[in-house]
């Protein structure tokens, strides 16, 4: 009977019926994560909600939310060498999602801050009761950090998703190649 349980517990999890893999004993601290941010996160993110791998896919198949990956990006630096090859990273991200790159440290420059808000105003609208989710990666710290600063800014439906881009492969979900946002002037 070991064994049966076992595939069932497998298998509820991977449709998103158990408690989350990345649900864990971590305290939901009152600011921002500042360092170590690859770790396991938190349940509960206050003034949002938490959404598993099921629930984040019937919001994208339904157009719910807009989407945001907040993964960080290394840009290419200004003072390589000439003829220094320079790759991009590629990112893959929920289809449909925005890659606002860099916004989820806890902390930001006002330069980044100002990104982040033009971001979710250029894709979101105006109105901030519009449900926005943030993502990254399974036990990142990035996506919390970025829905707890879009609650702060007054932000009424904002959902973090935890599991982030990993959770979604592993539910055989497609992805989609995606390059940061770039503010048009």
């Amino acid at each position: 009977m070991k064994g049966k349980e076992t595939i069932l517990l497998v298998a509820a999890g991977l449709l998103g019926l158990t408690p989350p893999m990345w649900a864990g004993d971590v305290a939901e601290p009152g600011g921002y994560r500042m360092n170590d941010y690859r770790a396991s996160v938190p349940q509960t993110l206050r003034g949002a909600s938490v959404v598993t791998t099921a629930e984040a896919k019937a919001l994208w198949r339904e157009k719910k939310a807009v989407f945001f990956d907040v993964m960080p990006n290394t840009p290419k630096p200004a003072n390589l060498p000439a003829g220094t090859i320079w790759r991009d990273t590629i990112r893959k991200d929920i289809p449909g999602s925005t890659w606002l790159a860099n916004v989820g440290y806890g902390a930001i420059s006002e330069e980044t801050a100002n990104y982040f808000r033009q971001g979710l105003a250029a894709e979101a609208g105006a109105d901030k009761s519009r449900a926005i989710l943030f993502y990254c990666m399974t036990n990142c710290w990035m996506s919390w950090n970025a829905a707890k600063r879009a609650v702060e800014w007054g932000y009424s439906s904002v959902i973090w998703y935890p599991p982030g881009a990993d959770g979604w492969e592993r539910a055989n979900l497609p992805l989609e190649e995606k390059k940061p946002y770039v503010i048009s002037n």
